[in-house]
């Protein structure tokens, strides 16, 4: 029962997708000849420290978490671990996890693994009681962690991986304010200045920020193209899960009474939008 509890403390769900971008990194980078070890390295590394950050998170915002129905029933708040256990649990797969991907894959990807704890632990997490801004703090930390994959196989930062860098973090903003949106009763009753809480117009605001990143990550999701990376097939692939991002983002601000609804899909198709863009960049740079 403990160790479930451990496990649900680093966010499994949410450092899927941060596993999943490390692993679309390193492929990218690797061609047609991928070291499954060094592979099996990276993942294990990522995990550690991104369940790590994850979970010092839930140590601070505990209290928090404790005023929203849907994190009420995380860990901390239900009592299923101390903080002594939490913090301990916390603070041990962050330092193994970092000193593991120094150990076993290359000094950069473990100086990006701990930019990205340090970066979500120590400004994300405060500036996030304090300022609707955390948000776009938040997503440099979240769209690093590619950066680690391609850092483990080339051993440097070549355009290609900023070019994973920005999709991720002009993806991250829509993602995030479209389920903020759906859960903004919650962030309030927990005090948090998400845009979604103190957006007072209906929804304008928020609108305009997913329709202004949604716009963003078009065309940053044409530049593998634009630069000679990749060629029609992502081209065209890119076009339309980029178009079809930035249009549910339109029905979002046009709508009203139905807002919640159009979150939704805009959130949901959001989680689609990234392991398909990301798959085409796989398959048209190295296969095609």
């Amino acid at each position: 029962m403990k160790l479930l509890s451990y496990l649900e403390l680093t966010k499994v769900r949410v450092n899927s997708l941060v596993i999943f971008t490390a692993l679309a990194g390193f492929v990218l980078a690797s061609g047609h000849d991928i070291a499954w070890l060094l592979l099996c390295h990276v993942l294990i590394g990522t995990s550690l420290v991104a369940g790590g950050s994850c979970a010092i998170n839930e140590c601070w915002e505990r209290e928090l978490d404790a005023r929203m129905p849907r994190t009420q029933s995380r860990p901390l708040p239900e009592g299923r671990l101390s903080l002594v256990e939490a913090w301990s649990f916390s603070i041990l797969i962050s330092v193994v996890g970092t000193l593991y991907l120094y150990w076993f894959v290359n000094l950069l990807s473990s100086v990006l693994a701990l930019i990205t704890l340090l970066i979500y632990v120590f400004l994300y997490t405060p500036f996030k009681r304090k300022s609707s801004a955390s948000t776009l703090v938040g997503a440099i930390s979240g769209a690093i962690p590619p950066m680690i994959g391609w850092a483990a196989v080339r051993n440097d930062l070549a355009f290609e991986a900023w070019i994973l860098f920005l999709i991720l973090f002009f993806w991250q903003i829509p993602a995030f304010l479209s389920i903020a949106w759906i859960y903004r009763e919650d962030y309030s009753k927990a005090q948090f200045p998400m845009l979604t809480v103190i957006d007072t117009e209906k929804g304008g605001m928020t609108s305009s920020q997913i329709l202004l990143f949604s716009g963003g990550l078009f065309w940053v999701s044409l530049f593998p193209t634009f630069m000679g990376v990749t060629g029609w097939l992502y081209f065209l692939g890119a076009i339309t899960l980029s178009g079809t991002m930035f249009f549910l983002g339109y029905l979002f601000s046009k709508s009203t009474d139905s807002k919640n609804k159009n979150a939704r899909k805009v959130f949901i198709f959001s989680m689609l939008y990234l392991p398909l863009l990301f798959t085409l960049l796989i398959l048209d740079r190295n296969w095609i």
